[in-house]
């Protein structure tokens, strides 16, 4: 009896301590339903759970038993809110943690929280037509876990190829590595995390690799501007120095703006770039080593100094059946001097946030060493620059052989007035002036005149064919006579005639001047002319004398070259008598007063 007693003691007891809170508890799990504070519910409910299960039999069952009636509405909530289209991945993911602490099994609802993951991608207007392809076999389910995280990454390196600016990537890279997170504490048997930070490594290589392909992009644009100018496909003026500086400024602009995209990946505050910081300064390091020496094979490839079938120069494509074109190859001569002497030092500069220790170490040494790069742009400009001279001087030459090869130079007819071919050289000499004005500066003016054994100035005018014994004979006599002057002479200046091309305008049209007047003596001697014929070209090049005195840097050499060419004439002449001072001079007169009235603006 006593024992029946000290029991419903105890029980009235718990009744009047626990009763009122338990009563409580349903109307608060109501409200809660209400108000759909299910992590509330949840937190109530668990609460309450060693209650109902130790007096759950007792007079709590009314209770227990409401409560787990609204447990029943909130776990049927919370899976409307793990299936439903509309909801976020954080809400599901919310979701799905509830359902565990009520101890409501899973493992059925992990496809849909990763199927919300490819829809997330897709509202940030990613390319997802990978993930879509993907899991259409499957009917829409992923296959795995890795397999969600993994297309997820594969639909953010798609857009990298879109040129994705840095803010852009880093947010996507953020929003992911959030969701990421939140699966993580739901589902961490499936290891996203250390997944993810493989594919981040993946997708943030791949775009260093498109912005530096991007950056390639940019400044070839510009080139093959001036290539379909020069072509006529372009009808707006497009001149070579204003390409030239367009060309400049997308170099150094455009790594410029690369350097502070690569920057913002250092200083963001993303444990999944914080993880990869070594990778990133090796990786600009290497970038822009790598991206200089793509340049300059693009360079000889467009100017066809050097023919590759490498993939990165596929947009030079269009342009492999086209003919070389000069301006363009001039143009890039000087850009190739422009980096090595300026965009190389403002990178190296620019780039020292980017100078730690990296994966390489210091035994290694920095990946981008802006020396090499040097020494490729400087040997780069010395080969275009040649080569843009033998351009030019080839189509010259091609005039030279169509000169002497057409006449009869043993029955030419007596010269009237300077040939129309000296017309023909001299504007294509205009046209290299015009260009080499336009891309390369001036140089220091220093002209070299020719002097005699004593040191006295001497004509540009002077010619050893006007001596008063030599004029009038054509004995053997008088050519050894012509011959052993005209050598003395050489010995006595040992003049050098062909001395280094310099980046300048005067140094190149001399240059220019100087292979085709050798190569003009050379068709000389290939000739045999009648006493017409040599007095010929005696007036083209006395006309030319009078012509190129103030275009050639190098003055006294291309008057020696100039006077070789009639001393050749002369070796190949039957009767090597000159046409009087006077008349040459009177010719002479004639043509440029002729030239002067065809171009009065000139």
């Amino acid at each position: 009896m006593g024992l029946i007693l000290l029991f419903l003691r105890r029980e009235n007891t718990l009744r009047n301590c626990i009763g009122p809170a338990i009563f409580y508890e349903k109307f608060r799990l109501a409200k809660c339903i209400k108000s759909e504070a299910y992590a509330d519910a949840v937190k109530y409910y668990t609460g309450a759970m060693p209650i109902f299960k130790a007096y759950g039999n007792s007079s709590f069952q009314d209770c227990k038993r409401a409560s787990e009636e609204a447990i029943a509405i909130i776990i049927k909530a919370l899976q409307g809110k793990v299936f439903s289209d509309s909801e976020s991945i954080q809400a599901r993911a919310e979701a799905v943690m509830l359902l565990k602490q009520l101890d409501f099994p899973v493992n059925n609802l992990k496809v849909q929280l990763f199927g919300k993951l490819e829809e997330f991608l897709v509202d940030l207007h990613l390319e997802s037509k990978e993930i879509r392809h993907s899991s259409s076999d499957l009917g829409g389910i992923p296959l795995s876990p890795s397999s969600c995280a993994h297309e997820a990454l594969e639909a953010t390196q798609q857009h990298i190829k879109k040129q994705l600016a840095s803010a852009d990537l880093v947010t996507m890279l953020r929003v992911i590595w959030t969701n990421v997170l939140l699966m993580d504490e739901v589902l961490p048997e499936a290891g996203l995390r250390d997944f993810t930070f493989e594919a981040a490594h993946v997708a943030i290589k791949q775009y260093f690799a498109c912005r530096f392909g991007h950056l390639l992009l940019d400044i070839s644009g510009t080139l093959v501007k001036v290539h379909d100018n020069q072509k006529g496909v372009i009808e707006e003026e497009y001149p070579l120095q204003a390409a030239l500086e367009i060309s400049k400024n997308a170099l150094v602009q455009g790594s410029m703006d690369a350097l502070l995209d690569f920057r913002r990946l250092l200083d963001e505050n993303l444990e999944v770039l914080s993880a990869l910081t070594d990778l990133i300064i090796d990786w600009v390091q290497e970038g822009f080593q790598e991206f200089f020496r793509k340049l300059s094979d693009q360079f000889l490839v467009l100017s066809r100094k050097k023919y590759s079938a490498n993939q990165d120069l596929i947009f030079w494509e269009g342009m492999q059946g086209d003919k070389v074109l000069p301006g363009l190859v001039l143009l890039l001569a000087q850009l190739s001097v422009f980096i090595e002497q300026n965009a190389i030092t403002r990178i190296s500069e620019e780039i020292s946030p980017f100078s730690g220790s990296g994966y390489r170490g210091h035994d290694n040494g920095p990946a981008f060493v802006p020396a090499e790069i040097c020494r490729i742009f400087q040997s780069a400009g010395e080969e275009l620059l040649q080569h843009y001279i033998s351009l030019k001087t080839r189509k010259i030459l091609i005039l030279l052989k169509k000169r002497f090869i057409t006449p009869n130079w043993v029955k030419h007819k007596e010269p009237r007035e300077v040939h129309m071919f000296i017309d023909l050289l001299l504007q294509e000499l205009d046209t290299i002036l015009n260009e080499v004005k336009q891309i390369l500066p001036e140089g220091l003016h220093r002209k070299h005149r020719r002097t005699d054994s004593n040191g006295s100035n001497t004509s540009s005018r002077s010619n050893p064919l006007r001596d008063d014994k030599l004029v009038r004979s054509n004995t053997q006599k008088a050519r050894s006579q012509l011959l052993e002057s005209h050598l003395a002479k050489l010995f006595k200046q040992k003049m050098e005639i062909f001395t280094k091309v310099e980046h300048t305008q005067e140094s190149v049209i001399t240059t220019i001047i100087k292979l085709f007047l050798k190569s003009l003596q050379e068709f000389v001697r290939l000739q045999t002319f009648n006493r017409s014929g040599f007095q010929q070209i005696q007036l083209d090049i006395h006309f030319l004398k009078t012509t190129l005195k103030d275009t050639a840097e190098d003055e006294a050499a291309v008057d020696f070259l100039l006077d070789e060419v009639i001393v050749a004439a002369a070796e190949r002449c039957l009767d090597p008598i000159p046409l009087e001072p006077a008349i040459v001079d009177r010719l002479t007169q004639a043509k440029l007063a002729k030239n002067s009235e065809q171009s009065p603006t000139s």
